[in-house]
C-alpha cells in the first residue's frame, strides 16, 4: 500500500506543468543528441550542469534523467536508417536493425524498438519504486567503515569492468581521487595542492572537469571525423509490426529487460555491455542463428530493451546510496551537489518529492519518447545531413557561458580549455576518462569517512575489517580484482614460458 501511495504522491510532483516541461525537454534533446554521432548523452549533460544551478532540483533531475534514457533511443534510429549508431550502445541494433531498412522493413523495426524501450522503461521504474526504499534503509543503517568499503568497491568495479585495459583504468580513478582534494583540508582547514592559486583553495569545480574533459574534450575529438553519413531512407511507412513480429520480440524484450536490469546496478557496465549481451544470448537461443546479421527482429529487440534497462537501473545505486554506477549517474550526482542535496540515502526521507517523483517522471518520459520517436523519423534524419562543423561553435559557446554563468569566473574558463586539452591527450593515449570522474565525485566523500572512520577507530585501520558489512564489500573487491587480473596474468606467463 505504501508503494502505491509514494507512486500516487510521485505521479502528482511529475504531472506538475513545469516538471511536464522539463521532462519533455529532457527527452527531446535525448533523443536529438543520440541521432547525433559523436555528441552522447554525458558531454550534453556536463553541458547542461550549469543551467540547472537556476533551475529547481526534482525539475533539473527530471530534465538529466530524461537526456540519458532518451538517448538509447534515439540511438537506434540512425542506427536501423543510416547504419550509424548514434549512440555507443546502438552499435549492436546496427547488426540487424540495417538489413531490415534495406529489405523495407524499416517500419517494423523502429516499433519493435520503441516497443522494447518502453517495455524495459516500464519494468525498471518499477524495479527501482520496489527495491530503492529497502536499500535505502539498508544504507542509513551504514557508518563510516561501511561506506568506504562500499566506494571502494564502486571504484574498483568501475575500473575493471570500464575498458580492456585494467591499469589504465585504475590509474584513470586514482587520477580522479587526486583532482578531487584539490582545495581546502576538511580537519586543518589548510590549502593543499592549490599551488599559490587562490581560486584553487575552494577546489576544482566539478562543472570545469565535466564540461572540459567531456564537452570540449570529444567535441575537438569528432571534428577529425570525416565519415561521410548516408542516409539509407527519408520516408519510413508501415510502422506497424505484423503479428510474427511480436511473436518473435517478445521473449528476447524480456530476456533484455533482465539482463539490462542486472547490469544495470553494477558500476561499470554502461549499456553497450548490456546491449552486446542481450544480443549474444539472442543468438545462442535461437534455432536459426544463421538469421542473425540479415535482419533478425530479435537482434534489434532484445539489445533495445537492454540498454534502456541498464541506463534507467544505474539510477538505483545512485539514487539509494549516493554510488554513481556510471559516469553519467556522477554527473547526476553533481547536479544534487549543485543544487545543495547531500547525495545518499537520506534523499529519499529529506526530499520525497525528488525521489518519487523522478521515478514516475521515467514512465512519463518513456510514453513521450514513442510519441516523438516514431512520427518524427523524417526531422531526426534531416538533422545528420547537417554537418559538425557548424555545430561545433554552438556547442562551445554555449558551454562556455555555462561555465561563466555558475561563478563569473573567468579562470575557470581558461580551467575548462586545460582540461578539454587533457581530455584530447587521454582519448588519444586511450586513457578512459569514465573512470576519472567517477574518483572526482566519490574522492572527497570516502576520504571524508575514512577519516571519520580511523578517528571512530582510534586511528586502528582493523576497523574495516572486523565489522561484517565492511568486510563483505572488502572481499568482494579482492574477488573481482583477483577474478578480472587473473585470465591476464595466465596469458602473460603463457606468452612468456613459450
Amino acid at each position: 500500500m505504501d508503494l502505491f501511495n509514494n507512486l500516487v504522491f510521485g505521479f502528482s510532483v511529475a504531472l506538475t506543468w513545469q516538471n511536464l516541461w522539463f521532462c519533455f525537454i529532457g527527452v527531446f534533446l535525448g533523443t536529438l543528441i543520440g541521432v547525433l554521432p559523436g555528441i552522447g548523452p554525458l558531454a550534453t549533460i556536463a553541458m547542461l550542469l550549469p543551467i540547472t544551478f537556476n533551475v529547481p532540483p526534482v525539475a533539473a533531475l527530471i530534465m538529466l534523467a530524461g537526456i540519458y534514457y532518451g538517448a538509447q533511443y534515439g540511438g537506434s534510429t540512425t542506427a536501423i536508417l543510416v547504419n550509424l549508431p548514434g549512440e555507443t550502445a546502438a552499435v549492436v541494433t546496427c547488426i540487424d536493425g540495417y538489413q531490415m531498412a534495406r529489405q523495407g522493413r524499416a517500419g517494423p523495426a523502429l516499433a519493435i524498438a520503441a516497443i522494447g524501450s518502453f517495455f524495459a522503461g516500464t519494468v525498471c521504474t518499477l524495479i527501482i519504486a520496489l527495491f530503492g526504499p529497502p536499500l535505502a534503509e539498508v544504507a542509513l543503517k551504514f557508518g563510516a567503515p561501511e561506506y568506504f568499503s562500499l566506494m571502494l568497491m564502486g571504484l574498483v568495479a568501475a575500473a575493471v569492468l570500464a575498458g580492456d585495459n585494467i591499469t589504465k583504468a585504475l590509474a584513470m580513478v586514482v587520477m580522479g581521487l587526486l583532482l578531487g582534494i584539490v582545495g581546502t583540508d576538511v580537519n586543518s582547514g589548510m590549502a593543499r595542492y592549490s599551488f599559490g592559486i587562490p581560486e584553487l583553495t575552494d577546489g576544482i569545480g566539478f562543472i570545469v572537469i565535466a564540461v572540459g574533459v567531456f564537452a570540449v574534450g570529444e567535441i575537438v575529438l569528432n571534428l577529425g571525423d570525416t565519415e561521410e553519413r548516408k542516409v539509407f531512407t527519408n520516408k519510413v511507412t508501415g510502422l506497424m509490426p505484423t503479428k510474427k513480429d511480436l511473436k518473435e520480440s517478445f521473449w528476447p524484450i524480456v530476456r533484455g529487460t533482465g539482463i539490462g536490469a542486472f547490469l544495470g546496478v553494477l558500476p561499470g557496465t554502461g549499456p553497450a555491455i548490456a546491449s552486446f549481451s542481450s544480443y549474444m544470448i539472442e543468438k545462442k537461443m535461437s534455432k536459426d542463428p544463421s538469421r542473425f546479421g540479415k535482419g533478425a527482429i530479435e537482434g534489434v529487440a532484445g539489445p533495445e530493451a537492454a540498454n534502456n534497462a541498464d541506463a534507467q537501473c544505474k539510477f538505483i545505486p545512485t539514487l539509494t546510496l549516493g554510488i554513481p554506477a556510471s559516469a553519467v549517474m556522477a554527473l547526476m550526482l553533481g547536479a544534487l551537489t549543485i543544487q545543495g542535496i547531500a547525495p545518499g540515502p537520506q534523499v529519499m526521507t529529506q526530499k520525497p518529492d525528488l525521489f518519487w517523483g523522478l521515478i514516475a517522471s521515467m514512465w512519463i518520459g518513456n510514453a513521450m519518447l514513442v510519441i516523438l520517436n516514431l512520427p518524427l523519423v523524417g526531422l531526426w534524419v534531416m538533422l545528420l545531413k547537417v554537418p559538425y562543423r557548424l555545430l561545433f561553435p554552438a556547442i562551445m559557446a554555449f558551454s562556455c557561458i555555462g561555465i561563466y554563468s555558475v561563478n563569473n569566473s573567468p579562470f575557470e574558463l581558461y580551467l575548462t580549455a586545460i582540461f578539454g586539452i587533457i581530455g584530447l591527450a587521454w582519448a588519444k593515449l586511450d586513457m578512459p576518462p569514465a573512470p576519472m570522474l567517477l574518483g572526482f565525485v566519490l574522492g572527497p566523500l570516502m576520504e571524508e569517512n575514512l577519516r571519520r572512520a580511523l578517528l571512530i577507530s582510534r586511528g586502528d585501520p582493523t576497523v574495516f575489517f572486523t565489522r561484517p558489512i565492511s568486510l563483505g564489500f572488502m572481499i568482494a573487491t579482492a574477488l573481482i580484482v583477483i577474478i578480472m587480473v587473473l585470465p591476464a596474468v595466465k596469458a602473460r606467463r603463457a606468452e612468456i614460458t613459450g
